[in-house]
Order: C-alpha cells, then structure tokens, then sequence
C-alpha cells in the first residue's frame, strides 16, 4: 500500500494536522490516520485536498482558444457569431487531431487540479456529416487521450438531432455533430465498449445537447437509455434560447423541463444561466446539479448565474472548464463569486456569516462535482476513489485560527499552485507537472501546426 503524509489535510471532519493516507492498489483510499508519523516510504506534501472533478468539457474547442476574440463584422458580437466561428473550425480537425487536442487539455486539468472530467462529446461524423466506419471513432479518440494522461473520464456521448427548437434540420458544421435515436443507440452500445477497456473509474452517461437539439420525443426517450447513469445537457443558456423555447414550447426552457422530464439527482443541467427565481428555486429542490463554467460563461458574454438564491435554496453546483479557453479550477471558483460579488454590489456573496468562501465554494464544487459523474469520489475516505491534490504553501499568511486560509489564498489570491495530482491513485502531477508532458506537449504542437496551415 502507498502512503502520503501531509502536514495539513482536508477530512471529512474538517482540517487535521499530521494525516496519513494510504492507497491501495485498486486506487481507493484505503486508510486515513490524523496526528501521526509519516510512515517509512511516504511521500510528504504540504496541503492535501480531495480532487474536484470538471463536470463539463468539450475538448475538441481547447485549439481555438483565443481564435474569437477579434471583433466580426455584425453589430454586436455574441455567443450566436462566435458558435458560427467554431463550426467553421471543427471542420478541420481530423481524429488524430481530436485526440491531440483532448489529451493536451486533460493534462492541463490534472495540473489545474481536477481529478476526473465529464466530457460533453458531441463531435460524432466527418466534416459534412458523413459517418466514419467505425461509429466510435472519436469516442476511441477521447478513450487514447484518457490511457495516455490518466484523468478520471465519464464519457457523455452527446445526442444532437435538430437545428433549433422548432425541429429544422442540421446544417454547416452542426453535421459533424448529428444522429437520430437508433444511430446513436449503436453510438452508446460501442461507448461502452470503449469505457469497459479504459480504467475501472470510468464512467459513461448520457447526453441530450440541449432543447435546441432535442425534441421533445427524442428527449423522452433517451431519459431511459441508461436510466442509472449520468444525464446531462444545456439549459437556458441564452436569451435567445429562451425566446425559442416559449414560442414553440410555450414555456421556458427549465420550466418546460422540470414540468415534462423527470429531472433528478443524475441530471446535470450546464449553464442554467436565464431563469426567473421560480425556476431557480424549483431546479435547487429537484436534486439535479447546476453545472456552471463560469470563465466560458464569461467570455460568451452569457449573463450570471443566481448562485446565491440557488444554493439559498438547497441547489447542488459543480464547475467544468467547457470550450477549455484557460483550464484552471480556482479560477472558475474565483470567477463564479465574483460574479455575484459584482451583480450584488456585496462581497462574500455565496458564503455564510462566519464561513470562508474558499471553503464553502471548493466543498459544493467537490460534492456536485462527484455527483454529476457519477464518482465515488469527493471526500478523503476509506472506499473512495484517490482522487487527491496537493497545494504548495504560498506566500499568503497562515493563521491557526483561520484554517481555510490556504483554500482563500489559492482560489482569491493565485496564492500557491498544484504540486501533486493523483486521479484513482494514479499519480499524474508531480512538482507541478504532468508526468507525460513533454509527449503530450510536443503532439499538441504538432497538431496545431497542421491546423494552422488550414487556416
């Protein structure tokens, strides 16, 4: 059995001082001791943390970071112009592409600090629609790029059979992303496959992409494909979408949802973005979880999230890092509070009298986070898996009688960085750097040069 010891660890209880974990060899914590000596063979660390897993991310997006941030020609640039940038650049990504990618950004998650990701995979056929022969291709693509960096994966095969809510057809680049129920049946049959030969912490789920993207039927129908697993898809993200959603639906989109589905605790609905209070305390009641990506969100320009009447209201959150413009999990910690803080004209806005907003915002990040995959993971406990992280002290003050400093300093002030990472036991960060990142790195480069040449 594999031992850490940590000077300072976040438990189950809370702080303890002097821990010892020990991992065994399936990758589940095996034991936890506070107030001990390290053990012959540890390994020593300042800070040890659950992982927090990513519950949303489409990696393929990762290269064209910083490709829409040059003003179009329209009036107002918005999510709707930057979405038709992205069609034209997912045409050019070829699987080997796709795998590159995925890989490069899942490295960059375990070094931010997230142990497991839910990858939102909506990227199904070649450039124009055609399907490839193998209908796992890019599942098998995402299934590489998982076996070479060891992130935690719950793959979310995503369904995307329209255009909009009013059924018009696919067209552009929407067509590297269509199927139709009995195609994508095969789709998931040859997902679980793929999982069944990756690590024994995967998961697969289902994904619905959105009310745009799934009629009513459709939506149905797929709520009973895997009826204990993962469910996630896009709600009420834009304006826009909302308008569609009442004209053809006769009712807003989380409205119409929780009202027709069956909406419980294995969904996972991102963005949750434009809701009227009823809407955001009905959804907090439901049980599914919020997944919020607050630096996308953002950078789309797609409005605020109500996370303090949320949560107020007994509402389940998790983070992703979703288009992977900058992977880093404090920040999008950062940024969700901050949101609030500038909304509200208030500060601490999403913490209690008396509470840290560190620790408050990593707690509902880990347990949301676990809950949307579908991961026994979370908590530093016997049983779970080891998805653990370890912080380097920073330069920020350290107060015994504050000693949720070192999670307010590195979420607020930048203050320290990942040292170690483990996901499932398997260590995967060391001294701040992915274990495999000369190779990935270089692969990645590689591919961007090929795409670059396209452009």
């Amino acid at each position: 059995m594999r031992t850490i010891f940590a000077a300072t660890a976040l438990l189950e209880d809370g702080w303890a001082k002097d821990v010892l974990v020990g991992i065994d060899d399936d990758g589940r914590v095996a034991s936890v001791a506070k107030d001990v000596k390290a053990a012959p063979g540890s390994m020593h660390v300042e800070t040890l943390l659950p992982a927090a897993c990513n519950l949303h991310s489409h990696t393929f997006q990762r290269a064209m970071a910083g490709l829409t941030e040059r003003r179009g020609p329209s009036e107002r640039d918005s999510f709707w112009t930057w979405r038709e940038v992205m069609y034209r650049f997912l045409d050019l990504l070829s699987p080997e592409d796709i795998e590159a990618v995925a890989a490069f950004a899942f490295m960059e998650m375990q070094e931010a600090g997230f142990a497991a990701v839910a990858e939102f995979h909506y990227l199904h056929n070649r450039p124009g629609g055609g399907a490839y022969d193998d209908p796992g291709e890019l599942s098998v693509r995402i299934a590489a790029a998982q076996a070479s960096t060891g992130i935690g994966l719950t793959l979310l095969p995503v369904y995307y059979a329209q255009g909009g809510v009013d059924g018009r057809p696919l067209a552009g680049g929407q067509l590297r992303f269509g199927n139709r129920l009995d195609g994508f049946a095969a789709e998931m049959e040859r997902a679980g496959e793929i999982v069944k030969g990756l690590s024994p912490d995967t998961g697969l789920g289902v994904a619905p992409h959105s009310l745009r993207a799934v009629g009513p039927a459709d939506l149905e129908a797929l709520t009973g494909m895997l009826p204990d697993a993962p469910f996630h898809m896009h709600i009420a993200e834009q304006e826009g979408e909302v308008e569609e959603a009442l004209a053809e639906l006769g009712a807003r989109p989380v409205e119409w949802l929780l009202a027709n589905m069956p909406v419980d605790k294995r969904w996972c609905l991102i963005h949750c973005t434009h809701m009227e209070p009823r809407e955001t305390e009905a959804l907090a009641r439901s049980g599914a979880v919020a997944g919020l990506c607050p630096v996308t969100e953002a950078n789309l320009g797609d409005g605020i999230f109500d996370g303090a009447r949320f949560l107020a209201s007994g509402g389940s959150i998790g983070v992703g890092s979703d288009s992977n413009i900058r992977i880093t999990l404090n920040e999008e910690l950062r940024q969700f509070e901050y949101s609030q803080r500038l909304r509200d004209h208030a500060r601490v806005v999403l913490a209690g009298a008396g509470q840290s907003a560190g620790r408050v915002l990593y707690g509902k990040a880990l347990a949301g986070g676990a809950q949307a995959l579908g991961r026994q993971s979370g908590r530093i406990a016997p049983g779970l898996w080891a998805d653990l992280v370890a912080l380097q002290r920073g330069e920020g003050l350290m107060l015994a009688k504050q000693p949720d400093l070192p999670l307010d300093n590195w979420i607020f002030c930048g203050d320290g960085k990942v040292s170690d990472l483990w996901s499932a036991g398997r260590h995967r960060v060391a001294e701040g750097r992915h274990v495999r990142r000369e190779e990935i790195a270089r692969r990645y480069h590689e591919c961007l040069t090929a795409i670059a040449a396209k452009l």
